[in-house]
């Protein structure tokens, strides 16, 4: 088990050690790719978008199916893909093809701790968990750093950092290869008590009994696929859905989260073609890895907390509808299986608003607008959501119930 843990955190910090990112608009607009900036913004960055919001479900279906560690290899090895597309292809639509490609790795970031928890023991998940969140941190920190500092000293020119981030990403690679396969999954592949009884549903056991026999002491078999296959699966898991989103408070901070998640996701992905704006990379020395940095450094923390508080609230309003479920426990296998439906249906509902936004607004296809007008529409976005729940906090403080 520490083994794999191990082996995930190196994955995940090579995996994400990307010294061009930062850089990617000064690149593809300036001698290496010659595209204009309209280019980038209006036609090839919507790609991602599109693709994530079109890969999601199947992939998030597939990744339980296959039991987590295909899916890992698989993200890596279209991230290496990705990265070479970035260094070989020229033009609008190969670079799409790249952005397109870049989505599906997107997608398949649900298999770096869905895998960690079918691995790690209950007890140990927070802990795991924290350790996973930080090399990836760390991945994300160091490389912004190391791109700066390659940029700033004219140490590696932007191909040739491509190629170092290909090596990187080959060590991710064989990383991914070695991680062991687990041999369970929270919905195809379900652990059996020894009598080969389940609740029905393929858990294993009431609380209560995990409780007094513990963990280590319920004997398992091999992981037999639910009876029914694929339509039983669906079939629980849109149950699943509906038993989560009876709670009021659930279902209007999916909204908040589902809005937010959206205007985030818009600003960081063309928050670039505004800087490159304000200062063209050609007349200034840009200083975006730092700016990604210190983004990285300040904002995971505040991330992780919001996810912990997230999982508690996701908890807490299960706990109203279903006993065996303890308040504020994040860990519990028994929870995993709820946590699902709700953070895949609020992401994929934040990824349909995004895609909303993108056709309507970004692509060129669309309105096609500049990008001062653009970080104008996702500053009214958050101004609407903020001014929304505030005046609902203002009148639940004022007007409690009774």
């Amino acid at each position: 088990k520490d083994s794999g843990t191990s082996l995930l955190c190196i994955y995940g910090f090579f995996s994400t050690v990307k010294p061009l990112e930062p850089f990617l608009i000064p690149f593809l607009t300036g001698p290496d790719k010659n595209l204009t900036i309209e280019q980038v913004t209006n036609q090839i960055f919507p790609m991602w978008t599109y693709s994530y919001l079109a890969v999601l479900v199947p992939v998030f279906l597939l990744t339980d199916w296959l039991r987590y560690k295909p899916v890992v290899v698989f993200q890596c090895l279209v991230l290496f893909s990705a990265t070479a597309m970035l260094l070989w292809c020229n033009g609008v639509p190969e670079m799409q093809a790249m952005q397109f490609t870049y989505g599906v790795v997107t997608s398949c970031d649900i298999a770096y701790f869905t895998y960690l928890y079918s691995v790690v023991e209950l007890k140990h998940y927070q802990k795991a968990t924290s350790y996973c969140r930080t090399a990836q941190l760390l991945g994300y920190t160091v490389g912004s750093v190391l791109g700066q500092i390659l940029v700033s000293f004219e140490l590696m020119s932007y191909n040739y950092i491509i190629v170092f981030t290909l090596v990187l990403t080959a060590i991710a690679l064989i990383t991914s290869i070695l991680l062991p396969m687990p041999k369970t999954s929270m919905f195809f592949h379900q652990m059996r008590s020894a009598s080969g009884e389940t609740d029905g549903e393929g858990h294993v056991g009431t609380e209560e009994e995990l409780q007094n026999n513990g963990q280590k002491d319920v004997a398992m078999k091999w992981p037999h696929d639910i009876p029914g296959g694929c339509g039983d699966v669906l079939l629980r898991l849109w149950r699943d859905f509906l038993q989560c989103f009876s709670s009021r408070t659930l279902l209007i901070w999916s909204a908040w989260w589902a809005l937010a998640t959206c205007g985030y996701n818009q600003t960081v992905n063309y928050v670039q073609s505004l800087w490159e704006y304000v200062e063209p990379s050609s007349n200034f020395t840009v200083y975006n890895g730092g700016v990604e940095a210190l983004s990285n450094l300040f904002g995971e923390k505040k991330n992780t907390s919001t996810l912990i508080s997230s999982l508690q609230l996701v908890n807490e309003c299960m706990s109203t509808s279903m006993p065996l479920f303890h308040r504020f426990q994040i860990a519990a296998g028994l929870n995993m299986e709820h946590y699902a439906p709700v953070f895949g249906a609020n992401t994929f509902c934040a990824l349909v608003l995004q895609t909303i936004i993108t056709s309507v607004v970004v692509d060129s296809s669309g309105l096609g607008v500049d990008i001062v007008t653009q970080f104008t529409v996702y500053g009214a976005n958050f101004s609407i959501i903020a001014l929304i729940f505030f005046l609902r906090g203002l009148y639940t403080t004022m007007c409690p119930k009774t």
